[in-house]
């Protein structure tokens, strides 16, 4: 067996078509563009490239994008005080704080202070809270996690009832995956550092989400066969054979799971670009919100 591979690029493609659409709508209604606030604190390389790429992003969209930058030293005042500016900002419709913030900074104040109308990560406390709650809906998702479920929804695999392991609980991952899985009925496993057998857990897996961060942790017969694996990490490989000197590479070893898998994302062009393809989507919903639409 040789997996079908999810192409997570043309899925997102799709999606950003779709959002441009939606925009030129609304532009021709008379409102705004929808606007997406970018907050950058320090200098954090793949933070600044994730920030720019998100602005190219929204402008290939029709959207307006606006870049805030505070330095490293940043007091937690500074840093709330212009999260309060931008929540008051009638042409802001989305706020995203890039994450991780620097050490010494409250990441749960300064989440906790974005206006929730305006919370397009999905990270403040309410959207979280309501998330992990049955019955109660959020407004919006963590665009990385809703990303993984809209491609197992694409590719038309029912989750109800199905068996589920989540690899890794981060807050910005595997916990708001793991919800999600829940809110769709599937029965759901977390695994993490201190999990027992995780080739066994992982075996009885019909859907398989990686999010550690580990190079190739999970290896081909970890996998059930048939089942959709997600994989999510995105490492740096040394490689004397590439030009950069690496290879970027999954959580999963692809080569061996994909002849075992049904279907499988690629690293990179599987969950990535869905990431941006969501915060998009979540921006213009937010705009339908904020103007009553």
């Amino acid at each position: 067996m040789t997996a079908q591979i999810i192409d997570g690029t043309a899925i997102a493609a799709r999606l950003r078509e779709e959002v441009a659409a939606d925009v030129v709508k609304m532009v021709e209604a008379g409102l705004p563009k929808p606007g997406l606030a970018t907050v950058l604190v320090g200098d954090n390389p793949a933070s600044q490239t994730y920030v720019r790429s998100k602005g190219k992003a929204c402008e290939k969209a029709g959207m307006a994008s606006y870049g805030y930058s505070l330095p490293a030293d940043a007091t937690q005042a500074q840093v709330e005080t212009l999260v309060q500016e931008l929540n008051a900002d009638p042409k802001v419709n989305g706020i995203l704080v890039q994450l991780p913030l620097p050490a010494g900074l409250d990441e749960e104040r300064v989440l906790g202070a974005i206006s929730i109308e305006k919370d397009v990560d999905g990270f403040h406390p309410l959207n979280i809270g309501r998330l992990a709650q049955k019955g109660r809906e959020p407004l919006f998702v963590p665009c990385t996690p809703d990303g993984c479920i809209y491609l197992i929804d694409q590719i038309g695999y029912p989750l109800k009832g199905a068996n589920a392991v989540v690899l890794g609980r981060s807050n910005i991952v595997g916990m708001p995956v793991a919800l999600l899985l829940l809110k769709r009925d599937a029965t759901v496993t977390i695994c993490h550092s201190r999990s027992k057998d995780l080739p066994g857990i992982c075996r009885q897996a019909d859907v398989l989400i990686a999010a550690v961060g580990r190079a190739e942790m999970v290896r081909g017969d970890w996998i059930k066969p048939g089942a959709v694996v997600i994989d999510v990490g995105i490492n740096h490989v040394d490689d004397a054979t590439r030009e950069k000197g690496y290879r970027l590479t999954g959580d999963v070893a692809y080569e061996e799971a994909k002849e075992v898998a049904g279907w499988i994302t690629p690293v990179p062009g599987g969950v990535g670009p869905m990431t941006i393809a969501k915060l998009l989507s979540n921006t213009v919903r937010a705009a339908k919100i904020q103007n009553k639409i």
